[in-house]
């Protein structure tokens, strides 16, 4: 039996964006409520976008240095969430909503993801993105040898991922999950149906050469 790799797709904006991304296969969708992104929705838009998903679709808020009010009002709008910490949280901040989440780790040379993961080993995955100055979303890659070979949590490959490089990236770091934004997008926000059903066939077409585990 082959691993299947979990495909979220983040930083939907529109309805029949979401609903291509689940057309497409998406096990997860992400709604950025940081108002700092050009994929940024409101908190009441990202609620009702969230109500359109079918049962097993999660909807993932993405955060970034959100106050605890903030935080509240997300879990309370949206109860089936999953958080996603994109910013300075501390881990005692990621675990004060009590309810699950992701942490993200900005992939630096030199950065410790073992000692990362050490500190947020509350977080349900580490969702690893690329260092850049603004918070996600920028289709940059990190390099992949930057990632130990046995981190203690689920690994979510994220940062600059595309239709023409998931498949590698899979068979490389055979990550729980991937996360894409720009990567299947014709603007920003935007998604290509296309490019997403793209992006979900290069998934599982690695996920089928995969030794079984």
């Amino acid at each position: 039996m082959h691993h299947r790799t979990r495909i979220k797709i983040c930083g939907l904006t529109r309805e029949a964006d979401l609903d291509a991304a689940v057309a497409a296969g998406a096990d997860a969708i992400g709604l950025v409520l940081w108002s700092g992104s050009s994929r940024h929705v409101p908190l009441d838009r990202a609620a009702a976008l969230a109500r359109r998903l079918p049962p097993f679709v999660t909807p993932v808020l993405l955060l970034v240095n959100a106050s605890a009010n903030e935080v509240q009002q997300a879990v309370q709008a949206i109860p089936n969430a999953l958080l996603q910490f994109h910013g300075d949280e501390t881990p005692e901040q990621c675990q004060a909503p009590a309810r699950p989440y992701l942490r993200a780790a900005r992939m630096a040379p030199g950065f410790d993801l073992l000692d990362w993961a050490d500190r947020y080993g509350s977080a349900q995955a580490l969702l690893l993105d690329a260092h850049v100055e603004n918070y996600g979303g920028s289709g940059k890659v990190f390099d992949w040898s930057q990632i130990p070979p046995s981190v203690p949590l689920p690994v979510v490959l994220s940062g600059g991922l595309s239709p023409a490089n998931v498949t590698d990236g899979v068979l490389r770091v055979r990550p729980w999950a991937v996360d894409v934004s720009s990567g299947v997008e014709v603007s920003k926000g935007i998604k290509s149906p296309e490019l997403m059903r793209r992006f979900c066939r290069a998934v599982r077409q690695a996920d089928d050469q995969l030794p079984p585990p």
